[in-house]
């Protein structure tokens, strides 16, 4: 593991990290022999995202309050964010739910409301964002300013993919897949007939207040589900003020219902979402810049279990969506209103058949076809950096488990895409600065891509409950509208975008190796990768200046001037989370905890590439035990220095946290529910300066500032 960890680790603040990770892995592992003998058993978590090939019935495990979640029975690395940590943490947005898990971040552009999640330093394009396996169907990959249309408080977990089971969802989603996983469309009838959750809170640092609650019931075959959702929060504070413009609100919910039998189930939901939320820092500050993001959101699912026949269980999954948001501020006119609005409307269906399992001489083949299909139209008016497009994609994928004894099993998968995307392309001059009285060129354009991927894994139990992998995967993506069609200024990133539509397929070959235990006192998910990539798609900045047209190019001041391009380059890192139960307290038990992340990413001209994440080591202690849970953490992230060209380096701070809460199970007749947390956490309690190096607005806005949060769930 400390080779893995050290690769390429150069300056000072590398080393240090490098020292911390090889301590880490040196110090964790002997204590987890001295800790073996006595634990209390934890059942197993189970995912469902990762393969199409799950066994008959499969529902997801739960672990205990504190206990770090490993799921082991997966040849990819999977990080999981149980409704537990959900209701403790109550984050509003999946950035701010995934932001300090090692080997993930957040764009955090406006943070508390668009701050999109960041994979192995990848995002946009590259990370796929869903809902129970459907595409969320927004425009948040289109500009850092536009947020998720999702709310993880009625949530039941998050679930994020890495490596090769991404083929699984399609070419966009080569850095990763989040997916939020809940009961909208209901998948089970209460064993009591009903059941639910209801969460609130209150934080000091933006007066923020939120309330979201579940329920599930049903009975003769029939389930239902509902959910709501609201938050709001003011201008948050900083060290030594006030972020001005970023108070932000948000308001939703989903109805569903479902049939369920012996052999299956079908069911649908409806689902709506609104919010409000401002831009903090810069112009878009000046301006008081907000937006108002609106969807309505159809979802099906349905599975079907064969007695006989050569399948042994066939899903489906559906969704459609209807997306708009306005921008409004104040243009340059003075005047406050309307400046831009974007429409996204999207369709996604997908068909699994796993077939029943094969004997084979060597082993039992299980595995299942899958195919897939969607369609976006996307549209904006007022700002145009972006004409109006229209993208296809169909697809096919096969996954194939071999079980071959011993704890060995071995993965492949291979997948196949028709991609189309049809918009209004512009011809610029070779070096993208304007010809006096001559307008480019433009014209419409369809684009056709054929993507094809495959990857192959081994997995293999080891002793003491130890699980390593190994997998290879070779994945084609193909650019996207804005990479290829932009051609205006996005104010949000303060660019002027200039698409190009020759781009090709990208490609990227990657290489990764995990080892995790989630049985026993010590509890590890550890992680190295390597990642090649061939004609990977960037912003390459030209060092011209902008305002709103193109004949102000090379003569404005406003906008950097960008174009897509592509390079070769290369991605490495590693990713840890430990922890270990030492002394028995009470009827449970005191422990350390550890992490390390980075990710290092270059081209192959020297360059680094922009916005990546820093190295970042944490730890801490904590004891759960009668009810209680107590800890104190703190996570540190390095400076971050290895810049790409116009980027500035991005100071190192510390964020110390502490939590304390009291579970206590009541009695249903009683109170009207079967359990009851209540607790207190703070967050950045040395009221550290925060800036995040992979956010456009890191040198325009600090984080949050010292925060205490009370919070309070009920289940019943």
């Amino acid at each position: 593991m400390r080779i893995v960890i050290g690769v390429g680790l150069q300056s000072g603040s590398r080393r240090a990290s490098l020292l911390a990770g090889t301590m880490l892995a040196t110090v964790l592992l002997p204590l987890a022999a001295v800790a073996a003998p006595q634990s209390e058993s934890l059942e197993e978590i189970a995912v469902t995202s990762v393969s199409p090939v799950q066994p008959k019935g499969s529902q997801p495990g739960a672990v205990a309050t504190g206990v770090l979640p490993v799921a082991t029975d997966t040849f990819s690395p999977v990080t999981v964010v149980t409704q537990d940590q959900i209701s403790r943490n109550q984050p509003t947005t999946l950035g701010d739910a995934l932001a300090d898990r090692p080997g993930l971040s957040s764009s955090s552009y406006a943070p508390g409301a668009a701050s999109r999640p960041i994979i192995r330093g990848l995002d946009n394009a590259r990370v796929r964002i869903q809902e129970n396996g459907v595409i969320t169907g927004d425009v948040s990959d289109l500009g850092e300013d536009h947020g998720v249309p999702m709310n993880p408080l009625v949530d039941q977990r998050i679930e994020v993919i890495r490596g090769p089971a991404t083929l699984r969802y399609g070419s966009g989603s080569i850095g990763g897949v989040v997916s939020s996983e809940n009961n909208r469309v209901p998948t089970f009838i209460p064993a009591k007939g009903y059941s639910g959750q209801v969460t609130t809170g209150f934080s000091s640092v933006d007066n923020g207040r939120l309330g979201a609650a579940t329920v599930d019931a049903g009975g003769d075959g029939i389930a239902v589900h509902a959910d709501g959702f609201a938050s709001a929060t003011d201008s948050y504070a900083i060290p030594g003020g006030i972020q001005r413009n970023s108070a932000t609100q948000s308001q939703g919910g989903s109805v569903g219902i479902s049939a369920i039998g012996d052999q299956g189930f079908v069911g649908i939901a409806f689902s709506h979402y609104d919010a409000l939320y401002q831009i903090p820092g810069g112009e878009a500050e000046e301006a008081r810049t907000r937006l108002d993001p609106r969807q309505d959101k159809l979802m099906s699912r349905g599975e079907y279990r064969p007695t006989q026949g050569p399948f042994e269980v066939i899903r489906y999954w559906a969704g459609g969506s209807v997306y708009r948001h306005d921008e409004i501020g104040i243009g340059e006119n003075g005047i406050d209103g309307l400046q831009a609005t974007f429409k996204n409307r999207e369709v996604e269906g997908r068909v699994e058949l796993q077939h029943v399992p094969v004997t084979l001489p060597f082993g039992t083949l299980t595995g299942a076809l899958g195919l897939q299909s969607g369609r976006r139209v996307l549209n904006s008016a007022l700002e145009s950096f972006l004409p109006p497009t229209d993208s296809r994609s169909n697809a096919a994928y096969l996954f194939e488990e071999l079980k071959v004894g011993n704890g060995l099993r071995f993965q492949a998968a291979g997948r196949i895409e028709g991609d189309r995307i049809a918009s209004t392309a512009t011809l610029f001059p070779s070096d993208y600065l304007p010809v006096p009285g001559e307008d480019p060129e433009q014209f419409r354009l369809t684009r056709r891509f054929a993507p094809k991927s495959a990857s192959f894994g081994a997995l293999q139990d080891l002793p003491y409950g130890f699980v390593a992998s190994l997998n290879g995967s070779y994945v084609e993506r193909a650019p996207t509208g804005y990479e290829l069609f932009s051609q205006g200024p996005h104010d949000a990133t303060a660019t002027f975008e200039i698409g190009n539509p020759n781009l090709k397929l990208e490609r990227a070959r990657t290489a990764e190796i995990s080892i995790r235990r989630a049985e026993g006192p010590f509890r590890l998910d550890a992680t190295g990768y390597y990642t090649r990539y061939t004609g990977f798609i960037y912003r390459n900045y030209t060092g011209a200046l902008c305002d709103d047209d193109f004949a102000s190019c090379g003569s404005g001041n406003e906008l950097r001037q960008i174009v897509y391009k592509q390079q070769n380059a290369t991605f490495y890192g590693a990713e840890i989370g430990a922890q270990i139960d030492l002394l028995p307290v009470g009827n449970g038990w005191a422990g350390i905890e550890a992490q390390y992340d980075f990710v290092h990413a270059q081209f192959d001209d020297g360059s680094y590439v922009p916005r990546i994440p820093p190295h970042r080591l944490g730890g801490g202690v904590f004891v759960r035990a009668d009810g209680w849970y107590a800890r104190v953490n703190l996570l540190h992230a390095f400076d971050h220095t290895e810049i790409a060209a116009f980027e500035t380096t991005t100071a190192g701070w510390n964020d110390l946290r502490a939590e304390v809460s009291y579970t206590k199970t009541l009695d249903p007749a009683v109170y009207g529910a079967n359990e009851i947390t209540l607790g207190l956490q703070g967050r950045n309690l040395l009221d550290d300066d925060i800036r995040n190096s992979a956010s456009f607005k890191k040198d325009e806005i600090l984080l949050q500032g010292r925060n205490v949060r009370l919070f309070m769930t009920a289940r019943f």
